[in-house]
C-alpha cells in the first residue's frame, strides 16, 4: 500500500432502525443540513436508476483541518436497509461501503473508506502526515456520528416542544464568512 493508499474504518452506534438510518445516509443532498461540519456542498449531477444505482454527487467536503476536498461519488450497490456501496472518484479514488445492522433499539454503523488521495496535498505529505489526515477524518466522522444522533431525534420528536430543545448540529471549523462567501455557500444551502 502506497503512502497515499487509506483503508478507515468507523463504527457508530445510534437509537434508530437500519431503515431510518439507511434513508438518512441515501439523500445525499440533506447532508448540508444535518452534518454540516463536513458537507459543505452537495449536488446530484445524475439520478441513477429506480432505486438509485448509478447516482453521481458532487461534494465539497472539509474536516477539521483547514483544507477543502472536492469530489464524486457513483453508488454502485445497495441493498435496503442494509447496505449502499459508492465509488468515489477526484481528489479521492476508491470506495466507501456503509452497512447498516439492527441491534435491539439501535442500529450498528460500520463505514469503510478504502481510498487513494489524489489532492496533491495528501498524496504528497501522506508518508509524513499519515497520522494527521487519518485523525482528520476520525474527527469528521466523530461529528457524523453526534450529527446523526440529533438528526434521528429531530425525525423522532413527538412535540415541538420536544424538537426545540434539540441543539444544532456542530458547524465547520476554520471556515471563515469571507471564504464561505467565496465559496458560494450561504445559509439558504441548509
Amino acid at each position: 500500500m502506497s503512502s497515499s493508499q487509506y483503508r478507515l474504518v468507523t463504527h457508530w452506534r445510534v437509537p434508530g432502525t437500519p431503515e431510518e438510518v439507511y434513508r438518512i445516509i441515501d439523500e445525499p443532498t440533506a447532508l448540508v443540513r444535518w452534518w454540516p461540519a463536513v458537507w459543505l456542498r452537495v449536488e446530484v449531477l445524475e439520478p441513477g436508476d429506480a432505486q438509485g444505482i448509478g447516482k453521481v454527487v458532487r461534494y465539497l467536503s472539509k474536516g477539521w483541518l483547514p483544507y477543502l476536498l472536492q469530489w464524486t461519488s457513483r453508488t454502485v450497490e445497495k441493498e435496503f436497509p442494509s447496505r449502499i456501496v459508492l465509488h468515489a472518484s477526484g481528489e479521492f479514488e476508491g470506495e466507501g461501503r456503509w452497512f447498516f445492522r439492527a441491534d435491539g433499539p439501535s442500529v450498528d454503523i460500520e463505514y469503510v473508506w478504502t481510498i487513494q488521495a489524489n489532492k496533491p496535498l495528501l498524496r504528497y505529505l501522506s508518508f509524513l502526515l499519515r497520522p494527521i489526515f487519518a485523525a482528520n477524518h476520525r474527527w469528521a466522522m466523530a461529528s457524523g456520528e453526534e450529527s446523526l444522533r440529533l438528526e434521528l431525534a429531530r425525525r423522532q420528536a413527538q412535540t415541538t416542544a420536544e424538537l426545540a430543545r434539540i441543539p444544532a448540529p456542530p458547524p465547520p471549523v476554520f471556515l471563515s464568512q469571507r471564504r464561505r462567501r467565496r465559496l458560494g455557500l450561504d445559509e439558504s444551502q441548509r
